[in-house]
């Protein structure tokens, strides 16, 4: 069975855009979401933010257990952050890329759950790179955003290559730069 929705990759004009706050929660919501995790399992990943799918409202899906743990947060807030840490990540609509990234290694986020009721999370290095990671996709920021100019420059030199060629999957492009190709998640482990 193929995801319900394809990843919308480096270059589509949604991820650009900041996405609009979740008025109610009804049954096109769940639906919504129940397909951004099917979508986001099959690709495999750990998050999925709904501007990847073409869908500019301010939710994500994660799973850092592989399927054992799914949730969801509706119109998230990262309240706090603090500390830093360096981490090799990438993205699903950056494909087979990583780089490493600097980002608070702890924060604190609040957003409702699927009942409506507010939550909020303290979370610490990988989960707390996940929370800000999908972030920035609903406020249309994107991973390439994060890195230097010389790797802005090569991230964009591969993308356009990809483009041109009309091949948006994993290939040799990256390793020919010496840049590291993430793990099946995106967020590449250490």
């Amino acid at each position: 069975m193929s995801a319900p929705y394809r990843i919308r990759q480096y270059g589509d004009p949604v991820l650009k855009q900041v996405a609009n706050e979740v008025s109610e929660i009804d049954g096109a919501l769940v639906r919504l979401i129940d397909d951004m995790l099917d979508t986001m399992y099959d690709e495999p990943g750990l998050g999925l933010a709904a501007p990847q799918v073409g869908v500019k409202k301010r939710i994500f899906v994660y799973d850092l257990l592989a399927g054992e743990d799914p949730r969801v947060l509706i119109n998230p807030v990262i309240e706090e952050s603090d500390g830093e840490w360096v981490y090799d990540e990438g993205c699903l609509s950056v494909r087979g890329l990583s780089w490493n990234i600097v980002r608070p290694k702890q924060v604190l986020i609040t957003g409702r759950d699927l009942d409506g009721n507010e939550v909020s999370i303290e979370a610490d290095e990988l989960e707390a790179r996940l929370f800000q990671h999908e972030m920035d996709h609903l406020n249309g920021i994107l991973l390439v955003e994060h890195l230097d100019d010389e790797q802005k420059r090569d991230a964009k030199r591969i993308l356009r290559q990809r483009a041109d060629a009309g091949d948006t999957s994993v290939g040799a492009m990256g390793s020919e730069l010496g840049l590291r190709l993430p793990d099946a998640s995106g967020l590449s482990l250490p």
